[in-house]
């Protein structure tokens, strides 16, 4: 991976969103809900004041709204910070 996260900031590979159907009909990308679930691809050093705890390869849940969007290579990131992660799911 050539991206490295600064401070207390984790590169996130989101789940990819299910495939849904209703009647017959498939629901466009657009319309698809935003998977709330990812694996940790990369992270930071963390700060003084927060140590990381998240490592490579974690799955972790976060919020609906957290992160902002990349794409690199023909695949989409999330940059959080590892506060804005929700769970580590075990």
């Amino acid at each position: 991976m050539n991206i490295k996260p600064l401070a207390d900031r984790v590169l996130i590979l989101p789940a990819p969103a299910e495939e849904k159907t209703v009647g017959g009909i498939i629901i466009p990308d657009t319309a698809k809900e935003k998977p709330l679930k990812g694996e940790v691809v990369a992270v930071g050093q963390g700060t003084k004041d927060e140590e990381m705890i998240l490592k490579v390869g974690d799955t972790v849940l976060y919020g609906k709204y957290g992160g902002t969007a990349l794409e690199f290579e023909g695949k989409e990131y999330l940059v959080m910070r590892q506060s804005d992660v929700v769970a580590v799911l075990g």
